[in-house]
């Protein structure tokens, strides 16, 4: 079976640092084109892909008849756009998260993928770490009981006023940035929805660099409160922790797993403790072989456009609740 070809839109840092090497090493992939006009930031791409077609525009990408998947790593308020000039042109596409700036704006990309009839995704790699599989059995196995409580707190320190995850015509913000991690993994382990959401937000010239969300959720193993902390402005942390009657859950490295640190998740009972480690995962490399057999057979992708419009749905109650 020939390999899925991978085009990206953009040379972007994380690109380079993260998803352009994991597509390069991923089963049934080839990453075969990028799109930039500067010379100098294809080098970081070439320098493992040296048979890379460079094109210097956008459009030429997406002209490639090379090119079956188009991945989107550009600024966050340009994600639908592209995404649905992308399948426009008859590719499926893989858009970095948060797939946009409000939930509504992803009806139209929605509409796109239903029209072209091709696959289209958010790129939320955590969901394909072995980490958040195991999580999620553990809480539908009822492992510590009925959950009382979930709680995360993810931050870093970002002061760079010209960073794009800092200026606000870009959709920067730590809630987009890092929120997406924070409220979304929790729906997507207990399968549960917000109910009610209050937060308190910081600002910087527009951009939010910390916010403290708490509230209710609901799903199939009943209610249960939540709290978050995000911030772009306090030295790195990620711990999130889920509180049962019988016990409770616990990840290390929950987002950035085998970069902030290793995958560790431990389940909590009287008197015992069950600790999973996960060396030399790489959770992008697992996500784009998802999408490939997404596409070549037709295995249901674990984030559908569908649930990144969900998650989506709640950064804005995180907004709409503040005080």
């Amino acid at each position: 079976m020939q390999p899925v070809t991978f085009g990206i839109l953009g040379a972007s840092d994380f690109a380079a640092r993260r998803m352009g090497p994991a597509i390069h090493a991923a089963k049934g992939a080839r990453l075969a084109a990028l799109a930039t006009s500067s010379p100098a930031k294809a080098e970081a791409f070439t320098a493992f892909a040296p048979d890379l077609t460079l094109h210097d525009s956008y459009e030429a990408l997406l002209a490639d008849p090379a090119v079956e998947v188009v991945y989107i790593p550009l600024p966050n308020h340009l994600h639908v756009e592209w995404g649905i000039k992308a399948l426009a042109a008859g590719k499926h596409v893989l858009i970095e998260k948060p797939l946009a700036l409000r939930a509504e704006d992803i009806d139209p990309l929605i509409a796109a993928r239903d029209a072209a009839g091709k696959c289209a995704a958010e790129a939320y790699m955590i969901v394909h770490h072995p980490q958040w599989q195991l999580v999620r059995r553990w809480l539908d196995e009822g492992r510590i009981g009925r959950l009382k409580h979930a709680d995360v707190a993810f931050s870093f320190d970002n002061p760079d006023p010209a960073n794009i995850r800092n200026r606000a015509e870009t959709g920067g913000g730590s809630i987009p940035d890092i929120g997406v991690y924070a409220y979304s993994s929790i729906r997507f382990a207990t399968r549960a929805e917000p109910v009610r959401l209050v937060s308190r937000i910081k600002r910087e010239h527009g951009v939010d660099t910390f916010a403290q969300v708490w509230g209710e959720m609901a799903g199939p193993g009943g209610d249960f409160t939540f709290a978050a902390m995000t911030s772009t402005r306090l030295f790195p942390r990620q711990e999130v922790t889920f509180q049962g009657e019988t016990g409770r859950i616990t990840l290390s490295a929950p987002f950035n797993a085998g970069v902030f640190d290793q995958a560790e998740v431990t389940l909590h009972g009287y008197n015992s403790a069950e600790t999973h480690r996960f060396p030399g995962v790489n959770q992008y490399v697992l996500q784009v072989e998802a999408f490939v057999r997404h596409i070549r057979t037709g295995e249901p992708y674990t984030w559908s456009l569908e649930e990144a419009r969900a998650g989506q749905a709640m950064i804005d109650l995180v907004r709409a609740g503040e005080i």
